[in-house]
């Protein structure tokens, strides 16, 4: 939900003839885009040997299909066939503000990346952030022109479903079974507007979205429950639909379950400073082991929870953290 802003930072590095020095701020120099991969491919490994539907969607960090992260590279198969889609926000709308369209370079930069997935038959859900009626028009015009299905969201919060379009781009009444089924969705991971679960629940159902994406807690501590979730299944119009959970796994939010208080002065070797856009957000060494226990991999994880819940799959956020610790 959330772009990076990185700077451009020069280090040099100073060697000795005994040795080099491997690592800066004790973080190790590694390949972080391919370190990235490594994870949601664990997470998807993890989540599909329990459920072998279980839908894999990691968002922005587009550049990680390819096998050396740019466009000329060849596609990453093993982690194109370990997820089933991509999303990205900005393409058209908002990436460098609200409102206001995405620079020519920038859309073109990522639409390669983003074709090369589409052309290994993953799913492309876009995000723009818009609020003009004409610009919310333009984005799911040009999204739909390549294939893509879109959500023009007129709030960055995610809090809201949008009253414009009057009807829900390509509405359908089918029964979604599969993430490539889908003709439009709606992403709504902050309930602050609802005054409850049920509010929250019904309004959700009045609608024909064909997916679904929302957090597994309503207000950060009080999780949805599985029956909960089955209500959400279904469309107004009577199509079953898919629900799909939220979860960054590129920064530690301090407000999550798993966070505990004593992080608070004396933090693990693995989670590093605050994001400065996003209060309560620290960045993670993802590639740490404690990290990816956090995650997935066993009956107190996240992941875990999420499935127990009922979800169909994930939307991994903060894929391109591997930004960050490339620039230091």
């Amino acid at each position: 939900m959330r772009k990076l802003l990185i700077g451009i930072i020069v280090i040099t590095i100073l060697s000795s003839s005994k040795c080099e020095k491997d690592e800066y701020d004790g973080i190790p120099q590694m390949d972080y885009k391919e370190a990235m991969r490594k994870f949601v491919i664990g997470i998807s490994e993890y989540s599909k040997h329990i459920y072998s539907d279980f839908i894999i969607i990691p968002q922005n960090g587009i550049e990680l299909m390819s096998n050396i992260g740019e466009i000329n590279g060849a596609i990453s198969t093993v982690y194109s066939n370990a997820i089933d889609g991509n999303g990205q926000e900005d393409l058209f709308f908002g990436y460098e503000n609200d409102n206001e369209a995405t620079p020519t370079a920038t859309v073109d930069y990522l639409n390669n990346f983003l074709k090369l997935s589409a052309d290994n038959s993953n799913t492309i859900l876009v995000t723009d952030y818009c609020s003009d009626h004409s610009k919310m028009d333009v984005s799911y015009t040009k999204n739909n022109a390549l294939g893509y299905v879109s959500f023009a969201a007129n709030h960055r919060d995610l809090n809201n479903i949008p009253d414009y379009p009057d009807y829900i781009m390509n509405e359908n009444s089918n029964d979604i079974t599969k993430l490539s089924d889908i003709k439009n969705f709606l992403y709504i991971i902050n309930p602050e507007n609802f005054s409850s679960k049920s509010d929250f629940i019904n309004a959700i159902k009045a609608t024909n979205y064909d997916l679904i994406i929302m957090d597994l807690f309503f207000n950060d501590n009080i999780e949805f429950t599985t029956p909960e979730i089955k209500l959400l299944k279904k469309k107004a119009n009577g199509g079953k639909r898919l629900v799909i959970s939220y979860m960054s796994i590129g920064e530690a939010e301090n407000y999550r379950y798993y966070w505990k208080t004593a992080w608070d002065n004396d933090k693990p070797f693995w989670l590093d400073e605050e994001n400065p856009n996003w209060e309560g957000n620290y960045k993670v060494q993802y590639w740490e082991k404690e990290w990816h226990d956090i995650i997935y991999g066993n009956n107190d994880s996240y992941t875990k929870k999420i499935m127990n819940a009922g979800f169909d799959g994930v939307y991994l956020d903060i894929i391109d953290a591997f930004d960050y610790y490339e620039s230091k």
